[in-house]
């Protein structure tokens, strides 16, 4: 029997509407990120939910109790699979990092996958904690459903590396929803089918709204 992992990112934060980057600051949920949540927690209310796991941050540690109660089950905090840190960048708005430290902003955005800015990660030093730590848990939850609450770099990092995707397009080429909800089903460790991904049907009726700014000079100057 294959493993599913339900694997979502927490709900919309007091941040999300600014453009700042905030991987490693300790941000609590909305109002609007818990009825997200609350929207999924219906959802998925029948689901035969093993355990429910989350990065050990404020806002993934909610989103996964409001998840977790209908269940009755406790959340499981797991280290590795916090949000990349961006280092001397966080709280500061990208204009802000574009006027400080151009030279260093501009070769990021070129490659965020193997370059960090000072005191940050790169996304192949997050994939190195986050994706054994993933993996990890598919061995010991074999055949099981169960739940992970993680943030929007780590998760697109992980979706990139377990379906043979680029990951150094994961910023321009993958989005996530506050509070989406991804499926991978695990024919065993090694082997991964992204089964769903990005859906947010539970809390937003119709097509999704055409993104914006999402942090990333690419899709900013990219015609639609």
């Amino acid at each position: 029997m294959p493993t599913r992992v339900y694997l979502v990112r927490h709900g919309a934060t007091t941040l999300s509407a600014e453009d700042r980057f905030a991987g490693e600051t300790d941000v609590d949920l909305s109002d609007s990120g818990r009825a997200q949540l609350r929207h999924l927690a219906d959802r998925l209310v029948h689901e035969p939910l093993s355990t429910v796991y989350a990065s050990p941050m404020r806002r993934t540690l909610e989103s996964a109790g409001i998840l977790a109660e209908p269940h009755g089950l406790p959340v499981v905090p797991v280290p590795a699979l916090r949000e990349i840190s961006h280092g001397r960048w966080e709280t500061k708005a990208r204009r802000e990092v574009e006027a400080l430290w151009p030279e260093e902003y501009a070769r990021w955005d070129s490659d965020p996958y193997t370059f960090a800015p000072e005191g940050g990660e790169s996304g192949l030093a997050v994939t190195a904690r986050a994706l054994p730590a993933l993996i990890g848990l598919v061995a010991a939850q074999a055949g099981r459903t169960f739940l992970v609450v993680s943030h929007k770099a780590t998760i697109r990092l992980l979706v990139s590396v377990l379906i043979g995707f680029d990951p150094r397009f994961y910023r321009d080429r993958l989005d996530q929803s506050p509070a989406c909800l991804n499926v991978l089903d695990f024919k065993d460790p090694s082997h991964a089918r992204l089964t769903l991904f990005n859906d947010v049907s539970h809390y937003e009726r119709g097509a999704p709204e055409l993104p914006t700014a999402h942090l990333s000079s690419w899709w900013d100057g990219a015609k639609i």
